[in-house]
């Protein structure tokens, strides 16, 4: 008798993104993850706001990716600009169907189409101050932490040693 399961379970999912949003983000970690970045979708703030994705490079250079999947979700969100003070560099990523024109130049630009990503424009560096770098890259030390944990927990396997 198959037993279906009504809860999602999975620690790495949180259900709020739509099928379009995942889509982006997929694309652009799959680049990123090809430049060697660590990443963490969904990362909670100091500021109390939530970075879509965010990622630590091979240097220490911290990057926010704030995805965007239509306009009117561009326009109603003016949130963005507080989340330079968490990183070295802001990006928004969308797909083709949303013009690129209504990003703002002083922001990084990718462009997903699920299967990967494209950088079409470079976001500028502000660095982070040194006590700001260390916090942010604590909090996202011990967010995947955390959710490695949870994973490993819900596989539901034992691990004693037998």
């Amino acid at each position: 008798m198959t037993i279906l399961n009504v809860y999602n379970n999975n620690p790495l999912i949180d259900g709020r993104q739509s099928e379009r949003a995942m889509l982006v983000r997929k694309g652009v970690q799959l680049l990123l993850h090809e430049m060697r970045h660590a990443i963490l979708p969904e990362l909670p703030l100091a500021s109390g706001r939530r970075a879509d994705l965010i990622t630590i490079s091979e240097k220490g250079e911290i990057w926010i990716i704030e995805i965007k999947t239509s306009i009117e979700d561009f326009r109603v969100d003016r949130k963005w600009p507080e989340y330079r003070q968490h990183c070295d560099r802001l990006f928004f990523a969308t797909h083709k169907e949303v013009p690129l024109d209504i990003f703002p130049e002083e922001c990084g630009l990718f462009l997903s189409d699920g299967y990967g990503a494209h950088i079409i424009r470079e976001a500028p560096e502000h660095r982070l101050p040194p006590a700001t770098r260390k916090s942010v890259t604590l909090n996202f030390s011990r967010a995947a932490a955390q959710r490695l944990l949870l994973a490993e927990w819900a596989t539901g396997k034992s691990f004693a040693s037998e």
